[in-house]
């Protein structure tokens, strides 16, 4: 997000105090947590020095964006949030029960900090669709602006590999349809898997892992771009949650920005983006056999590799490069300000 809104030449000044820098899981509850994040707030949430129009408050900011507002000084703010904190721990990962105080809690933080914030962003429609249902506020308060990659990261250069195989990354939660991949791992014993995480569901893979799949644990971030160049296909998400039919995942887009083939699980979110059979194959959420003959389907078949990739590759500067949703981004945050001041001679956010 940063980095679009550079190259559209918004003057972007990032305060960020680290928190989880070095550890595999981002994001944890419990009194660590807290305390981490209390330390990181009297430090971050001073009010700034700097001239601004727009103050944004990204991922994971659920429990920033009251102090924020106390910084912006009247400024308006932009809500990131990239997900639902009570519906991802909740529903996704199903560490409480909807009744618990733990819950009840959860969404209390998301819907103050989305009606605190004048304005939500939201990566897909659906997922909108979600946060004003959930945080009760009007659908206009949610614009909806997609993930994309981190070109300094993530950019062409997938060829067709000599040996296909199939490459998955990221943290082991429900969302991501593990049982699913290994279930076809299994149905498709000829076709090698790569499985790069940890996480929640990781005892699936210690119980009982099938012969062609290769778990090689935690890959840092930077490493990614290299596994995707190489691999036949990038596998997106296959879970069976209301979220994972809400959002279209960072994989997803880091796969078509390397100009991967992508094969992932056909959801409404999905749809927004993707087309089956022409910048990706897309397979019914929890399917494991429909994956694994789509699976078969492309690795004897080098020319749909190679059109799903140049289509996703398309797709992706079409819709989700650095350049589309830096112009976005800029456009959103030059209404907000305008509809926070009023109309005025234009000028460059900061």
């Amino acid at each position: 997000m940063i980095s679009s809104l550079r190259g559209a030449g918004v003057e972007v000044v990032e305060h960020h105090v680290p928190v989880w820098e070095g550890e595999e899981h981002k994001f944890g509850l419990g009194p660590r947590t807290a305390v981490a994040l209390l330390r990181a707030q009297a430090r971050l949430l001073r009010r700034p020095v700097e001239d601004f129009d727009v103050l944004v408050v990204g991922y994971p900011g659920h429990f920033d964006v009251g102090r924020a507002r106390r910084a912006a000084r009247g400024r308006p703010i932009v809500f990131n949030p990239m997900l639902s904190l009570y519906d991802s721990v909740v529903h996704d990962r199903g560490r409480w029960s909807d009744r618990s105080l733990q819950a009840r809690i959860l969404k209390a933080i998301d819907r103050r900090s989305m009606r605190l914030a004048d304005l939500v962003i939201a990566d897909t429609a659906v997922h909108a669709d979600y946060f004003a249902s959930l945080a009760d506020i009007p659908r206009s308060r949610i614009e909806v602006c997609f993930l994309g990659a981190e070109e300094s990261l993530f950019s062409p250069g997938w060829t067709v590999p000599e040996t296909f195989s199939c490459l998955f990354y990221g943290k082991l939660i429900p969302l991501h349809g593990l049982e699913t991949i290994l279930e076809a791992a299994r149905l498709a014993p000829e076709i090698p898997f790569r499985i790069a995480g940890t996480g929640q569901l990781e005892g699936l893979l210690r119980e009982a892992l099938p012969a062609n799949v290769d778990w090689v644990g935690w890959v840092g971030h930077d490493r990614i771009p290299a596994e995707l160049r190489t691999t036949g296909c990038a596998l997106g998400i296959f879970g069976t949650t209301d979220k994972a039919a809400r959002v279209i995942p960072n994989k997803a887009f880091e796969a078509l920005a390397c100009g991967a083939p992508l094969v992932t699980a056909d959801t409404v979110a999905a749809r927004e983006l993707l087309t089956d059979g022409d910048n990706a194959l897309l397979v019914p959420p929890g399917d494991a056999g429909a994956l694994a003959a789509a699976l078969r389907r492309l690795a004897a078949d080098r020319g749909l590799q190679s059109r799903l990739a140049e289509g996703g590759l398309r797709v992706y500067r079409e819709r989700a490069s650095e350049e589309v949703l830096g112009a976005r981004w800029r456009s959103i945050l030059e209404g907000v300000r305008a509809s926070a001041r009023g109309a005025r001679a234009p000028r460059s956010p900061r």
